[in-house]
């Protein structure tokens, strides 16, 4: 059985003469434990689709399930970070569990286990406004990871840092979904992290978004960086591209009318 499975989901913004399709309808399933990443042009209803999984938002029609019996399933974690300013990073890390009503001496030591496990755990008294973007971008993992969720969901975690911070965050992250056998839904505009850090990579149109193609990674796990100096990683990412090409294309063009209507 798929841990999250989506039927014929679709997705409309505005009302009558003024309605925007911004994705589907779109069908899609996720093994547990499966690392999927999505793919597609600007616009095209990715981080929609997220937010439905996160019951953010409710599909306009068609259905969106995570077949767990668990209380709070799924963690998010956004582009922006999502971290208080005015909490301490370990108040942060340990905010999911204090909403769960995890004991408190509990709660600290799971907080405190992933705040070492990322490399934080000389700053679990300082406040965000001390750290670089890297580490506020941790914070925001181990927080989510804290909870021990099922289902990770990932709206382009590192999109705003540099390479050199994405590539480290990249491969931590790697390590740590399989460590824990997470299932995890992850978009990003780079073709090489989604090709890096999925075992599937779905292709999507132009809005309104639909699942048009789907490749498999030929990369085992346990997987690391190295794969990238692959000749068959290259190939597949230049496959890709070409699959996208005019879906970009086609979205430009899109927005390009919209903006002279």
């Amino acid at each position: 059985m798929p841990k999250i499975r989506a039927s014929a989901v679709t997705r409309t913004f505005g009302r009558g003469s003024r309605q925007l399709a911004a994705l589907g309808p779109l069908d899609l399933e996720i093994a547990t434990g499966e690392f999927v990443c999505l793919v597609g042009p600007s616009g095209c209803g990715k981080s929609t689709l997220l937010r439905i999984a996160a019951g953010l938002l409710s599909p306009s029609s068609g259905e969106l399930e995570l077949r767990t019996d668990a209380t709070h399933p799924a963690a998010m974690i956004f582009q922006d970070y999502g971290i208080y300013d005015w909490k301490t990073v370990l108040a942060n890390v340990r905010f999911g569990l204090d909403v769960q009503r995890v004991p408190r001496k509990e709660a600290d030591r799971r907080a405190r286990a992933w705040l070492d496990r990322l490399g934080l755990a000389d700053f679990a008294d300082a406040y965000p406004a001390a750290l670089s973007g890297g580490m506020r971008q941790r914070v925001a993992i181990a927080r989510a990871l804290a909870v021990e969720p099922e289902i990770l969901l990932m709206d382009e975690p590192f999109a705003a840092l540099d390479a050199q911070l994405r590539t480290i965050l990249q491969e931590e992250l790697l390590a740590l979904t399989q460590a824990t056998d997470t299932t995890t839904l992850f978009i990003t505009h780079s073709l090489e992290e989604a090709l890096l850090l999925g075992d599937r990579v779905l292709v999507m149109s132009a809005r309104p978004g639909r699942v048009i193609a789907e490749r498999r990674p030929p990369f085992g796990r346990p997987r690391t960086g190295d794969v990238r100096s692959d000749a068959r990683f290259t190939a597949l990412k230049d496959e890709l591209w070409q699959l996208l090409r005019g879906e970009v294309s086609q979205q430009t063009a899109t927005c390009g009318e919209g903006a002279a209507a």
